[in-house]
Formats: C-alpha cells, structure tokens, sequence
C-alpha cells in the first residue's frame, strides 16, 4: 500500500527553490552568513573548520560564505587566528574545506577582507604594518594613527584581491565575496566620514566608489566570466551604528551603480535586523532597495531566525527563536533572493534542515557560549 508523502512546508515551498549568480546556480535560498571565528593558527584552516562548514552544507545550507579571510597584503588584518586567503598552506587547507561543502551538497564562496584602518600597528601576521585608509582616519575620527593611502597602496590591494580571487577559482570555490562592509577598508573610501581624499577616489559618491570599483573590475578581469563576484555592503559601521552611506534612494544608487556596472552579480545586504524599512515611504529592506535599484540578485541579512540583534549576540547575550514568516512573505514576493544566517547556524549546524523539514519547534535559541567551538 502506498503512502502519500506528506506535503512540504510553506518555508521549504519558498527556501528550496535555485537561485541562480552568474554562471552559478545555488540550490536553495539559504546561505550562511560570514562571521569571524579565529580558529585558524597562522592563518591556516585546519580539520576542524572544514568540518564546520561540512556540517552546515550537508544539512541543506545552499551557499556557505565563509568568515573573513585576509587578501595577501600586509596590513589586510591584524590576527595570526583569523584565515588567510594567501601562502601554500593556507589555500591548501581552503581547497579542503571547498571540496566538503561540495561533497555535502553545498555552494561555497570565501569573503576577502581588508580592515584598513582598524588594524593596530604592531599585531600579527605581519607587526610592522602601519594601519592604512583612504584618508589615515580611524572610523571614530581619530587621526595620525595611520597612513593615508598612496596611488602605489591602492594598486598593490587591487592586485591583492584580484590574486586571491583568482586563487579561489583555481582551487575549486564557486565564486567570491569581497567585503565592503562595517567600516573596514572598501567602505572606509566608500563613507565620507573617513574619506576625505581630494583626488580622484575621494569627493561624492561616484568618487568614493572608485576604489571598491577598481577592485571588482580587477577581480572581473581575473577569473572567468561566469565565476560570481558578490559585494558585501553596510550602511552602519564598527561602534556606529547609526551612520548611514545614504539618506535616500537616489544616493544609494549613486553609490550602487558604479559597483555593479564594474561587474558585481549579486550584493549582500548587511543590516542588524532584516524586518526594518530602510528608507521613509516604503517597506523594503536594504536588500529590497539594492535589487530594486541594480536590478541585480541580492542577499538579506540580520537577525533571522533571532529576536536580538547580533551586536548583542556577539557581545554575549542570548536570544530567542523568532518565527520567518515575514521572511518567507518577503522572498515570496521577490523583495530580495537570498536570506543569510548567522548566529541561527552558529549555534545549530542543522537549522536549515529543521527549517526546511518544517521542524520549527526543534530550533534552539542562541547562547553566546556558540562563539567559543566550531561546532
């Protein structure tokens, strides 16, 4: 006697469907969000991250975006725990864990990562690297810490991201994503709060633009035409989270435009809680207001599953399960084509199979105490 199958939940009806960037289809809606981790000795990814990845993959997460990972330029970051993304071993370890996620089902693209002037001068990898920006300003105003960026700067990063994008394809991930997000180096030019250069790559937003855009048409340039570039961006910063890039629609798009005409597939939205409206007058997201404007594939993030934000969440305190249904109204609607999950899956390797499963009532809230495994 046959059984009918039971029918599929409204989440896995709307999570489960391919999306498609570029030359690469993921094949569901659910990515993992990047989030710091620091388990990585000199730089070195090692069995245990590539299982953590492997655990989020084989239980349905569409597309891992990994934690941060240095470009090959001294003063990139300012950690020998944090992953890098250059030097023999180092790749050697990433090419492993992008062989596991695709061995569980999986999609994976690393985040290249510059923290410009947040660094401290004198912290590992490299001691003797000076903190450099586009105007040697710290995101608090501070100046004289740092080194305003030369034209031989600028093209020594450009080459930096290009070679590790390059790298990326070479050893069999599925795309890229670089960082231009939360204060660090590309949205240190892209803010006039720490932007103050009067050349070329400083001025209004078009100007201020230039410096991310040159990256990505380099990183264009580098790797196939169909190998996606994903473009991570912010309104809000490290310790300021009220500053915003734009005030309107139209100075977002002055801002959007010249990354996506220099050769962005899809961009990934970073804001601390997905359900609030960016702009008076509508309902949409950041990431709704990005694809509305690009018309390119976009990435929502902030707080799913979750009802603190994860400034909180990161600074110790816990959360509790909050529902998706508005999340699922959204991406029914098509405001944007991604969702990514962060602390959700850092405390629960299986959350996305619950979710798809439509075991809502086995999800765990998030305890801080997540951030010190790799579980």
């Amino acid at each position: 006697m046959s059984v009918t199958p039971p029918a599929p939940s409204r989440a896995a009806e709307i999570l489960s469907r391919p999306v498609s960037i570029n030359g690469l289809t993921v094949p569901n809606r659910i990515a993992m969000a990047p989030m710091t981790r620091m388990f990585s000795p000199d730089g070195i990814p090692g069995e245990d991250v590539v299982s953590y990845y492997a655990r989020r993959a084989a239980a349905g997460v569409g597309l891992i975006v990994t934690e941060g990972t240095y470009v090959g330029h001294d003063s990139a970051g300012q950690s020998d725990r944090v992953p890098r993304f250059h030097g023999e071993e180092q790749l050697a370890g990433w090419a492993k864990v992008a062989e596991a996620v695709h061995a569980g089902g999986g999609t994976i693209v690393p985040q290249l990562w510059h923290i410009g002037m947040v660094r401290n001068q004198g912290e590992p990898p490299f001691a003797d690297a000076p903190a450099v920006g586009p105007s040697g300003v710290r995101l608090d105003g501070t100046e004289g810490v740092g080194k305003a960026m030369t034209q031989r700067d600028l093209d020594d990063v450009i080459g930096a991201f290009a070679q590790a994008a390059a790298a990326a394809e070479r050893i069999g991930f599925d795309g890229v994503e670089l960082h231009g997000a939360h204060g660090y180096l590309l949205d240190q030019f892209l803010w006039s709060g720490t932007n103050r250069r009067t050349d070329a790559y400083g001025g209004d937003p078009v100007a201020r633009a230039k410096f991310a855009a040159e990256i990505i048409a380099a990183v264009r340039e580098t790797v196939s035409a169909e190998f996606p570039i994903i473009f991570r961006y912010s309104q809000w910063k490290q310790e300021a989270y009220d500053v915003r890039l734009a005030e309107t629609p139209e100075e977002l798009e002055a801002i959007l435009a010249p990354l996506a005409a220099a050769g962005v597939d899809a961009f990934h939205a970073s804001t601390r809680r997905y359900w609030l409206p960016e702009f008076d007058g509508s309902d949409l997201n950041l990431a709704g207001w990005t694809k509305k404007l690009t018309g390119k594939p976009t990435i929502t993030v902030g707080s799913v599953g979750l009802d603190g934000d994860f400034i909180g969440g990161f600074a110790g305190e816990g959360s509790q399960v909050k529902g998706i249904d508005d999340l699922l109204d959204r991406l029914e609607r098509d405001e944007f084509d991604m969702v990514a999950v962060g602390r959700a899956l850092l405390q629960d390797p299986e959350w996305a199979a619950k979710v798809l499963g439509g075991r809502l009532d086995e999800l765990a809230p998030y305890d801080a105490a997540a951030l010190k495994t790799l579980s």
